[in-house]
């Protein structure tokens, strides 16, 4: 039997909102989505995502009818009573998926003001945090354990990718307060390590462009006319 071929990966819906949460972080929308499977975000921007996640979801709904209707009235179809109501079907599927998309979207600006907000107000102190220790925090975020080997009493900090941290950067990291450890666990058999919130938001601000400012006006959906009118 021939193999098959691999599936073609769905590609992420654009939306109307994705260059606001590219600004006021500093990464694109695809870096945002996999630091929060990983659980690299803090709860601000976790809420942030996952309200996104629902908006571009409800995007794919928008232009999936847009297609439908457009296909509809391309000719290909006789112009005749069953494709008229198939057309009227459809402009009312498209306008309450338009509708279902603005009300995601209306959520995830009620999460994106505030971090704009305070992004303007507190300008990125990303140079403080060098590129060994976000590749450190990056590696720590997907788990690591500190273990002290039992013969020579030696420390080391070892990431579930296999990424080896120094012992000194990581109590640097931990005096910082970027990291914690759990002492419940003896060192002997390992105790994980993990990021602090205080970890998380430095991991995220240390790609931010601070020479990117957030918009000051930006203008809501719905302001302009997106949705088709409610027919009668």
């Amino acid at each position: 039997m021939p193999p098959q071929p691999a599936p073609t990966p769905v590609r992420r819906a654009v939306t109307q909102l994705d260059h606001r949460l590219e600004a006021v972080t500093g990464h694109d929308i695809d870096t945002l989505w996999a630091y929060r499977d990983r659980g690299v975000l803090d709860e601000p921007h976790a809420q942030l995502v996952d309200r996104h996640r629902t908006l571009a979801k409800a995007q794919i709904g928008v232009t999936f009818y847009l297609k439908l209707l457009s296909r509809l009235t391309s000719g290909e179809f006789p112009v005749d009573g069953a494709l008229f109501l198939r057309i009227d079907r459809t402009v009312d599927q498209l306008e309450e998926a338009a509708g279902t998309r603005d009300a995601a979207a209306q959520k995830v600006l009620a999460a994106l003001e505030p971090i704009e907000a305070a992004t303007t107000a507190s300008p990125s102190d990303a140079g403080q945090l060098s590129t060994d220790d976000r590749a450190a925090l990056l590696a720590i975020a997907g788990g690591a354990k500190l273990h002290e080997h039992l013969l020579t009493g030696r420390l080391s900090v070892t990431a579930s990718s296999g990424i080896r941290i120094p012992y000194p950067q990581m109590q640097q990291l931990e005096r910082a307060g970027l990291t914690v450890r759990d002492t419940s666990h003896p060192l002997h058999a390992g105790q994980p390590v993990s990021l602090t919130d205080a970890g998380r938001t430095a991991l995220l601000d240390a790609r931010r462009t601070p020479t990117t400012p957030a918009p000051k006006r930006p203008a809501r959906p719905g302001d302009s006319p997106s949705t088709l009118a409610k027919r009668r």
